[in-house]
């Protein structure tokens, strides 16, 4: 693990995916971050990047489960805007097979702000976690392909 202020590790795909997959089964908990007890969509996003990338960067601010309905900001964007890579979404939208290990950010409703957070770990697979849910593996539909607005990657990637 980096420590602060120094620059993150080099990382492979096949290890982001790793550790996404471990917290399978995580039960979903609004706000929360922490493998086996609780976390929502970017709380896993935040655990994986803090297995590689060390401590977060900056505080989490409280936020209510409909957070982008009542701002209408891209909030989750301009947060991984300040600590991933962001990579072009089209080719993800249009049906290009998934590089394990991104992260993509996709809306929930189609004009909405990007809402819901998931690591890319198959051709068209994805790690996340959402409501009433644990932290799964799934298909990405094409209901959902379709929203993806933006891409990410971890820094540091090797491959």
């Amino acid at each position: 693990m980096a420590s602060q202020g120094s620059a993150a590790p080099e990382i492979t795909r096949a290890a982001i995916v790793a550790e996404a997959r471990s917290w399978i089964g995580t039960p979903y908990r609004h706000q929360a971050s922490l493998k086996g007890a609780g976390c929502d969509c970017l709380g896993l996003i935040r655990g994986v990047y803090r297995a590689f990338c060390g401590p977060e960067k900056e505080p989490i601010a409280p936020y209510s489960p409909n957070w982008a309905e009542e701002t209408g900001q891209e909030t989750l964007r301009d947060a991984a805007r300040r600590h991933l890579t962001e990579i072009d979404p089209a080719p993800y939208r249009d049906g290009a097979l998934l590089d394990a290990g991104d992260v993509i950010l996709i809306r929930v409703r189609d004009r909405g702000p990007a809402k819901h957070a998931a690591i890319t770990s198959g051709p068209d697979s994805i790690i996340h976690a959402y409501e009433r849910h644990a932290v799964a593996e799934d298909a990405l539909p094409a209901a959902w392909r379709r929203r993806i607005a933006y891409a990410f990657r971890f820094p540091g990637i090797a491959d």
